[in-house]
């Protein structure tokens, strides 16, 4: 049987020598490091029946957004299995875009976005500006904004948009519930399988039901979040969790991150 091909679909590397990530000075300090690309393929090698087909490269958050975007140009001219690159922006119609970027993300979720942003007026006409030029928006919020996200959403449909890490779910509670399945009414919405801890094999197992029933086979990623995931499971556990839960599905693995980014292999 041939191997299962794998697009990595959420990845972060960084280099603490030259990049200055903030964030981790509030973390319990395990990823403190320097993650490189040549990590993340030498993983996947040590996988059992997994080709490595390529991967997503997503903003870190980092002080210097503008050093981040020629760094990651460095990057993908020496590894071609960096398929697409997730880019930091502010979105608007004006918004900086990188000439090598495949699409933008304005993190949502962090303390220094303010409440309400993407329902502001400028917001949603960058996406507008984002549809236009075909550019998919890589969508990271707070779980208590999702309802705002979706209010935005909806006003430009024939946006892509990969929502990141089922929404940072924290509880399968009904509102959760309820918002997910308002974002699967629309019809260009992805959702990463990311970024939930591990640990409660039951809430893992009734949050996988949910999201599978809710957006069907053709609509869901697979993404690793490395190496955040290292602080609530772990690279392997989490693949292997999804490994278990998918099989062999290659629209999970692999054609929905194509389609989404609108990668070449």
């Amino acid at each position: 049987m041939a191997d299962l091909k794998v697009i990595d679909s959420h990845f972060h590397v960084w280099d603490l020598e030259t990049q200055s990530l903030p964030w981790l000075e509030g973390t319990d300090g395990s990823i403190t490091r320097t993650y490189t690309f040549d990590d993340l393929e030498a993983l996947y090698g040590k996988l059992p029946g997994v080709e490595f087909a390529g991967g997503v490269y997503v903003e870190v958050d980092c002080a210097d957004p503008v050093a981040e975007d020629r760094i990651v140009y460095d990057l993908m001219a020496r590894h071609g299995k960096i398929r697409a690159a997730m880019l930091r922006s502010t979105v608007s119609p004006s918004m900086r875009v990188p000439l090598h970027a495949t699409g933008i993300r304005e993190p949502l979720h962090i303390d220094s976005e303010p409440r309400g942003r993407c329902l502001e007026q400028s917001f949603v006409d960058g996406l507008r500006a984002l549809a236009a030029a075909g550019m998919p928006f890589e969508s990271c919020n707070r779980v208590s904004e999702l309802e705002d996200a979706y209010e935005a959403f909806a006003q430009v449909p024939e946006e892509t948009v990969i929502l990141n890490h089922l929404g940072n779910v924290e509880v399968l509670d009904e509102p959760w519930c309820a918002v997910m399945r308002k974002f699967a009414d629309l019809p260009n919405l992805y959702v990463k399988v990311s970024g939930y801890p591990t640990s409660d094999r039951g809430f893992v197992s009734e949050l996988l039901a949910f999201v599978r029933e809710t957006f069907g086979a053709d609509r869901l990623l697979y993404a690793s979040n490395w190496p955040v995931v290292e602080m609530y499971s772990s690279f392997e556990e989490h693949f292997g969790l999804l490994r278990d839960a998918f099989g062999d599905d290659e629209d999970f693995f692999m054609n929905n991150a194509v389609r989404a980014y609108g990668l070449t292999l």
